[in-house]
């Protein structure tokens, strides 16, 4: 089998998925997930004119006044009579306009002596000024979210201004990671000779925390076919199944055939990415089968590139894929081979710095880094000042 490129392989990842079925939610609960729906505003915002400045309520035909102050208008209240000619009254930032008024003198250009206001500045400087009139955010009826939208801190503030409690929003997946490899330890167990820290269930699931899924850490699974298709068994009430390290093809490399072993069918196995190459695909039941490498840096990138974008894909997002945007080079870089490269970088006065070795199992320098540099396969030789692409790292 030729290698994938990174687009098609997210494209069949994603492919892979299906969309969850669609709940309602609380705003505090659809925060950081995908709108299921259009969402529609039940409410006119301002439901009035209000005023945008603490200050008077007058007629702008008026100036330069004076006027007599004949009451108050506060933020959820308001001035229950007209104001007569020759009137004014008081206002806060927030409350309702009294009816016969159209513009606010702001306190700093005014002066009261009883209920006696005074011009003592330049004045408002037009009909209108510092007034929010009802509807110049939205009316009720209008689009406030789009299908597939991100439920960010500002929609969630939108929806809740537009008259909604409850979103529809998608299932948060499940998500089952499973560690292989018989040189691996738990986290904070003594790791003697060539023993190693398992870290790469503890960062992907770092790396997911900020998104609304559930993750169940199973632990380390031994490198034995029967151990891992029984594992793989085990984890069938997941949306998507993990695994990192054994996705290969060496002798010892047995995710590929357990899964077979255990009902599941192998999409792709290989990417033409560098760190990243051996990324497996597939579904066993209803889930999908991610096969991470066991290189944490290559895991982490392959996580970022095409685990995330599935997870918000099966989430309703319009725009799964992670953004990318340009940036010049602080130093130079030599050219691609074949395969798409994805560089650990830093920002150095504005720029690009591609760090120093790219072994894919530095996690010093992938903590150190701030962005993944792109290269295409057969990308020339770039010189500092050359503009690239970036991939901003959760």
């Amino acid at each position: 089998m030729s290698l994938l490129s990174v687009a098609e392989a997210q494209a069949r990842i994603i492919g892979l998925g299906h969309t969850l079925p669609v709940e309602s939610a609380s705003l505090g609960d659809a925060a950081g997930r995908w709108s299921a729906d259009a969402v529609t505003a039940l409410r006119t915002q301002p439901a009035a004119d209000l005023s945008a400045m603490d200050g008077y309520a007058i007629r702008f035909a008026e100036l330069p006044g004076p006027w007599t102050v004949i009451g108050e208008s506060a933020a959820g209240g308001g001035l229950d009579v007209p104001l007569a000619p020759g009137e004014g009254a008081r206002i806060f930032t927030g409350a309702p306009l009294p009816q016969g008024a159209d513009t606010i003198l702001i306190q700093e250009e005014a002066g009261r002596d009883g209920d006696q206001l005074t011009l003592t500045g330049e004045g408002p400087p037009s009909h209108g000024a510092h007034v929010r009139r009802a509807g110049t955010d939205f009316t009720r009826g209008d689009a406030l979210i789009a299908p597939g939208a991100h439920l960010s801190p500002a929609r969630i503030a939108l929806a809740a201004i537009g008259g909604h409690g409850m979103l529809p929003v998608h299932r948060r997946p499940r998500v089952v990671l499973l560690s292989t490899g018989d040189e691996l330890v738990p986290p904070g167990a003594p790791a003697e000779g060539v023993r190693l820290p398992a870290s790469n269930a503890p960062m992907l699931a770092a790396l997911l925390g900020g998104m609304p899924v559930s993750i169940a850490d199973r632990g380390i699974v031994p490198d034995r076919l029967d151990a891992l298709i029984a594992a793989f068994r085990a984890a069938g009430d997941a949306d998507v199944i993990v695994t990192t390290g054994g996705a290969s093809v060496g002798d010892h490399d047995l995710v590929r055939p357990a899964l077979e072993a255990a009902g599941a069918t192998i999409d792709f196995w290989r990417v033409a990415m560098k760190p990243g190459k051996p990324l497996m695909a597939g579904r066993l039941g209803d889930s999908v089968v991610i096969g991470l490498p066991g290189n944490p840096v290559s895991a982490f990138v392959t996580a970022s590139l095409f685990l995330k974008p599935l997870l918000a894909a099966m989430m309703g997002a319009a725009d799964p894929l992670p953004p990318a945007r340009p940036a010049p080079l602080a130093a130079p870089l030599p050219a691609t081979g074949a395969r798409a490269e994805y560089l650990r970088g830093r920002w150095h006065d504005g720029a690009a710095l591609p760090l120093s070795g790219q072994d894919s199992a530095a996690l010093a320098m992938l903590a150190d880094a701030d962005f993944l540099i792109v290269r295409a396969p057969h990308s020339p030789a770039a010189g500092a000042g050359a503009v690239v692409e970036i991939v901003t790292l959760a």
